[in-house]
């Protein structure tokens, strides 16, 4: 006997949990599997049909625990699959229908894929990243641990995206070379719509087309 998570009952945790379902039932050991939503907080028995419990029902329950965590913020993302993990949960990676991936690219634990995105050739992924819906991966990128893609993000070949990195929707990352990638670095957030023509330092936001670093003046 099995019981699922995803952590994060919002918006996000919303779209996530068909795609969860789809997962679970792929597995062809979920004839007595349950699928709930798991939040801090609940305020409600239910969303969208599926049971909403605590964190400390979860982690109670006797049976096989998996779980994935719908939640934006990469640095509350990590700390409440830590918190699963130590209680004996185990990540599950929810894999849309409609997603594909493509020969020799690995994905670590933890990891959405939403519907229609892509990751192509000789890519490797890190732990808990979230590809948004429309969202692709192309050949020989390298992408950290706790890194977000919003929607509709097109990361093409020879990217390197460092930890807890922020894509935004609609953003674009020109291809790099073997010898000079472009390297979004870590914590790093790139805006919506903008497009990277080069390399963007650790923590710094970058927006616009080229995309350019955000200034004091721009942010007034």
């Amino acid at each position: 006997m099995h019981l699922f998570a995803i952590f994060g009952a919002g918006g996000f945790g919303r779209e996530v949990m068909p795609a969860a379902v789809h997962s679970v039932a792929q597995r062809g050991d979920c004839d007595d599997c349950e699928t709930v939503f798991v939040v801090d907080m609940p305020t409600q028995s239910q969303v969208n049909g599926h049971r909403v419990i605590s964190t400390e029902r979860f982690l109670a329950d006797p049976r096989s625990k998996h779980f994935n965590v719908a939640v934006a913020d990469s640095t509350n993302r990590q700390h409440i699959a830590a918190l699963l993990t130590a209680g004996g949960a185990e990540p599950f990676e929810v894999r849309a229908a409609h997603h594909v991936t493509l020969d020799h690219s690995t994905v670590a634990e933890g990891a959405i894929l939403c519907p229609f995105t892509t990751i192509t050739s000789n890519a490797r992924i890190g732990r808990f990243f979230h590809l948004n819906i429309y969202g692709y991966v192309a050949h020989d990128c390298v992408i950290g641990d706790f890194v977000t893609f919003a929607p509709a993000v097109r990361c093409n070949g020879r990217v390197v995206i460092e930890d807890h990195a922020y894509i935004g929707t609609g953003a674009v990352i020109r291809e790099g070379s073997d010898s000079r990638p472009i390297v979004i670095g870590r914590g790093a957030v790139v805006g919506m719509g903008a497009v990277v023509t080069r390399s963007v330092a650790a923590g710094q936001t970058v927006v616009g087309n080229p995309a350019s670093a955000l200034t004091r003046n721009a942010r007034a």
